[in-house]
């Protein structure tokens, strides 16, 4: 154990969150229910998905990308997968009945907390234990030459691998040399965003599409409406933005969510949405690409802390290169 500990500070977290060392009277903390780690994957929307999982079981890929669904529903189906390739449940059960989500394993693999479950995060700064960044890539490198400490297999999570391309860059060199022990699960919104070189790697699982979108308030629908005619026209756009206080921070990042939606529709091969229509009438997957790698700029822009980028001049830059992207 001493020697696990010394490992810690220099390869990447083990598990979806850090432990503060509990203070010597203090009980310890009841492991959280696997039921529930995996429960957003076992909506019925996700069958499929599930048995593609269990088929794949037998003979594992390495890399693994989920697509689709809600952030929530891609790290279950990871957690999910993790637990299905480490169950300790006895060999005569049905594979139907796999993971059992009650043997010590499966309890570690899907409650975060087992030594051969890494999650690495994008959406981390790089500086933070857990993040997706080239230091712990190098290190988990290291780690990868090492056989699983207590499961069959090593299960590597990549949270949002499309936020860090250095990062990703980095990982490709480990997958130039599969070890049959080592799992490799990436997610991402849309395999799109992701390099190439990773998704040509990987066996894809798309998650069902998220199906209770609201649809767009009035203000928002607006700007929606404005926007489509600027890509089609050209006019019309910047004496909107111009007029102080018709466009603040949270009303700009409704307007980008809702262009990302749009844009995850076209992917998913239905367009209803206007915008969505526009796209797929005017853009090829090259393209598209570009689009979505605007979007995703434009939303961290509009995230910055303390105080984002002027709203007004993020969504000129994005209007202009949705403008641009269709020509």
């Amino acid at each position: 154990m001493a020697n696990d500990t010394a490992s810690t500070t220099a390869a990447p977290r083990r598990g979806r969150a850090a432990a503060a060392a509990p203070a010597a009277t203090a009980a310890p903390a009841p492991p959280p229910d696997p039921r529930e780690a995996v429960a957003p994957l076992l909506d019925p929307r996700h069958r499929r998905t599930v048995a593609h999982l269990h088929a794949l079981a037998a003979s594992p890929p390495q890399v693994v990308l989920a697509e689709g669904g809600t952030a929530a529903e891609r790290m279950a189906l990871a957690l999910y997968w993790a637990a299905l390739l480490n169950c300790e449940s006895p060999e005569d059960i049905p594979d139907d009945a796999r993971p059992c989500l009650s043997c010590p394993s499966c309890v570690r693999m899907a409650g975060g907390g087992h030594r051969d479950l890494v999650v690495l995060d994008g959406n981390k700064p790089s500086a933070e234990e857990g993040s997706f960044s080239i230091e712990n890539v190098r290190a988990l490198r290291g780690l990868l030459g090492e056989p699983p400490r207590e499961g069959r297999r090593r299960v590597v999570v990549l949270v949002d691998a499309h936020t860090r391309v250095e990062a990703a860059n980095g990982l490709l060199k480990s997958l130039e040399e599969p070890r049959p022990t080592t799992c490799f699960v990436l997610l991402a919104p849309q395999r799109e965003r992701l390099l190439p070189t990773l998704v040509s790697r990987s066996f894809v699982l798309t998650l069902a599409w998220p199906t209770d979108a609201l649809p767009p308030s009035p203000a928002v629908r607006d700007w929606l409406d404005a926007l489509v005619e600027f890509i089609q026209t050209g006019g019309g756009w910047m004496e909107r933005t111009s007029r102080k206080g018709d466009l603040d921070a949270p009303l700009a990042a409704a307007v980008v969510l809702h262009c990302q939606r749009a844009l995850a529709d076209v992917l998913a091969g239905r367009a209803a949405d206007p915008l969505g229509r526009l796209l797929a009438e005017r853009m090829d997957p090259a393209r598209l690409r570009r689009c979505d790698e605007a979007l995703a700029a434009a939303q961290e822009a509009l995230s910055l802390s303390p105080s984002p980028v002027n709203p007004a001049l993020v969504m000129d830059w994005l209007a202009t290169r949705l403008f641009l992207g269709v020509r």
